[in-house]
């Protein structure tokens, strides 16, 4: 058997299960042996079949490809089981909550919708792949098991580098690291008083009889559930901020809270339905207004510590401790701000949103920005100056420049090397059968089973 391409996510039949029916016709039958486990007609049939609808000029012969696949998936699982591997009842319920509770909310909660689209109610889906679920977390934490071990050393990160060609050595373009300090505009009293006085106006308007999703399509400052009514869709414990959490889950069906306030403003809230730790609501939000007064404040709050920083009288780390927003995703990095496109703390300058780009461009590293105003992912008003932390000029990738890159890259490519030499050694050692219906696959003739096609 030639075996390549070993991957390290293994996507198990339930990865098609967004474009799937979940509808079948075949006759099952087992079709591979490997150790103690076993590879149907339906899983190759269901993958080859989500496979077409990524690329539909695929042939047949994509089927050794898959089989090929599902018996290196099948013989980490084996291995697994052999290790003792275990995976609680309790974590395979969870995962399978969040699976489908991801498809459920991009259905906006409609479970006929559901069960029109895969022919099956979310209870009996839920059954359907709860061993493959299973198998894909054993699979994933044998993988784990195996490559957390794998360390790389400064000496095999020259080995690394000094087997890439020159020629072939990538052109990097001009990199910078970002910090920032973030602070948050306070909203003053009297304008969350008059948020209070419109939301308990609207509260009239419902006990007058009007409809709580007209009112909601009206007056919600919630961009994303306003134009649904205020329908929030099922959500699971956890899912929203703890007032909201504690508020929607002590509600009865139909029942509408009183307002409660969160870091968004205020709301009121009707509870649709409850299933266990999953509930539907309906919600109006009014966010208070801010002020001159209110931006005006955070502005000079934020400038009076950019100048204690500037004159060294506090570090620019320590300084988003003491007076960052706690809720920013860079205040647990220091200020760092992550590039969420590639994981690390380095963006290409093309990379940059223009305004912050001409803000940063003729700083030189550890210099500060000016205080700038613009909004969070959340479309919330926020204040922040930026840290040039370290820049780069567009270059060939070397070691002193880009030791960190060059050594993850090396450290990934010891990983798989690692892995795949585990996989096609415990292949070695497994017995290992198809039927002949596959024997028009080459990278599978080791294992064809003698005899005649079924």
């Amino acid at each position: 058997m030639k075996f390549q391409n070993i991957v390290f996510t293994l996507v198990l039949v339930f990865a098609a299960l967004n474009m799937s029916t979940a509808q079948s016709y075949i006759i099952d039958k087992v079709i591979a042996k490997v150790g103690s486990e076993f590879v149907l007609l339906s899983e190759v049939e269901d993958q080859y079949a989500y496979s077409l609808t990524q690329d539909p000029s695929l042939g047949v012969d994509i089927k050794c490809q898959i089989l090929d696949n599902l018996i290196a998936q099948k013989l980490i699982i084996y291995q697994a089981k052999l290790d003792s591997v275990e995976v609680g009842a309790e974590e395979v319920e969870a995962q399978l909550d969040l699976r489908f509770d991801n498809i459920l909310r991009q259905m906006n909660g409609d479970e006929e919708f559901f069960a029109d689209y895969y022919g099956a109610g979310v209870v009996e889906m839920k059954e359907r792949y709860r061993d493959d679920q299973k198998q894909q977390i054993l699979a994933e934490r044998m993988q784990m098991k195996l490559i957390n071990s794998v360390s790389i050393t400064p000496g095999e990160v020259q080995q690394f580098y000094d087997r890439i060609p020159q020629d072939s050595l990538p052109y990097l373009d001009s990199e910078v690291e970002l910090g920032e300090l973030v602070i948050k505009p306070v909203v003053s009293e009297e304008q969350k008083k008059m948020a209070i006085e419109k939301l308990e106006g609207i509260v009239g308007k419902i006990d007058s009889g009007e409809s709580f999703e007209a009112l909601a399509l009206k007056y919600s400052m919630d961009p994303g559930s306003g134009a649904r009514g205020g329908d929030l869709g099922f959500a699971k414990r956890g899912s929203y901020v703890p007032e909201f959490e504690a508020a929607v889950f002590s509600l009865k069906k139909g029942e509408i809270s009183e307002i409660i306030e969160t870091e968004y403003g205020f709301h009121i809230i009707k509870q649709l339905e409850r299933r266990g730790n999953n509930v539907r609501a309906r919600h109006i939000l009014i966010k208070p207004d801010l002020t001159e007064t209110d931006l005006a404040a955070a502005r000079a709050r934020l400038d009076s510590v950019r100048n204690l920083i500037a004159v060294d009288s506090i570090s620019f780390a320590d300084a988003v401790k003491k007076f960052g927003d706690k809720k920013a995703e860079s205040y647990n990095n220091n200020g760092r701000i992550k590039n969420r496109a590639s994981g690390n703390n380095f963006f290409r300058t093309d990379e940059l949103d223009p305004d912050v780009y001409f803000e940063i461009i003729d700083l030189v590293p550890e210099k500060l920005t000016k205080v700038l105003q613009d909004k969070d992912f959340g479309g919330e008003t926020r204040f922040r100056i930026l840290q040039l932390q370290s820049i780069t000029k567009p270059h060939k990738a070397n070691l002193k420049q880009d030791y960190d890159k060059i050594s993850q890259y090396a450290k990934e490519g010891k990983k798989a090397e690692y892995f795949s030499n585990w996989v096609i050694e415990k292949m070695g050692e497994t017995f290992i059968e198809v039927i002949p219906l596959y024997k028009y696959c080459d990278n599978l003739s080791d294992y064809i089973k003698a005899g005649k096609s079924d």
